[in-house]
């Protein structure tokens, strides 16, 4: 048995998080910690890409903050992370959407796809 597979595997918790892909717009709640409190702060944006596989998968989320673009990459095992929702189902055609980067205004837009269930 591969070791670094057999301890992700026994020393990592598994959070269960709702399956998205790229293109999908989700909101993703996390904590943070500012001093001696914490609080849950949410990031609400369009999935770029998913990226690695199991306690490495990582996941990039792109949203507009005003005029400027702001991007964040979460890995899925952060023990930050509370949860993740999916607000909306996006239809792209690759797994991997870095042409949104340079997109503005109605051009950004994403399709939607069948959405089933919250």
């Amino acid at each position: 048995m591969d070791l670094i597979k057999y301890v992700q595997d026994k020393y990592i918790d598994k959070k269960e998080f709702p399956s998205f892909k790229a293109g999908d717009t989700i909101t993703v709640y996390y904590e943070i910690k500012e001093g001696n409190k914490t609080r849950t702060q949410f990031f609400r944006g369009v999935v770029i890409q998913l990226r690695g596989t199991g306690a490495t998968k990582t996941f990039t989320i792109r949203k507009m903050s005003g005029d400027v673009g702001v991007e964040r990459v979460f890995p899925i095992n952060m023990p930050a992370l509370q949860k993740i929702e999916v607000n909306k189902q996006g239809k792209v055609r690759r797994a991997r959407i870095y042409y949104f980067r340079n997109l503005r205004g109605k051009k950004a837009r994403i399709k939607d796809r069948s959405f089933s269930g919250k």
